[in-house]
């Protein structure tokens, strides 16, 4: 059975073992701080792809400075830039999503 957002509970007790901190900034989830609460991340903006490589957990001030943004733009953001959160420091699920956009961008 799938939840709210339609993961399914598979791929949400996948998610949740393996994302511990924020794929973005690599800080702890809190319950007690609102801005380091964790929140489900698509890293491509369509709730239809709902697999363990799409479907992650950031925390809430990571997932709030997104919006729409693809992934590329968000890491050139203003936010960003400030975190020092680049390609190099996010997590390895972030980063398969860029090694593929680079290899579909080359000839």
């Amino acid at each position: 059975m799938a939840n709210k957002w339609g993961i399914p509970k598979e791929v949400e007790e996948f998610v949740k073992k393996r994302d511990l901190t924020c794929v973005y900034c690599n800080n702890k989830f809190s319950n007690t701080d609102r801005k380091l609460k964790q929140t489900w991340e698509h890293i491509i903006n369509d709730i239809r792809i709902n697999n363990s490589e799409n479907i992650t957990l950031c925390c809430y001030s990571c997932n709030a400075s997104k919006g729409n943004k693809t992934l590329e733009d968000r890491l050139e953001s203003k936010y960003c830039k400030e975190k020092n959160i680049t390609k190099e420091t996010v997590a390895p699920v972030v980063k398969i999503h860029l090694e593929m956009k680079l290899k579909k961008a080359s000839p």
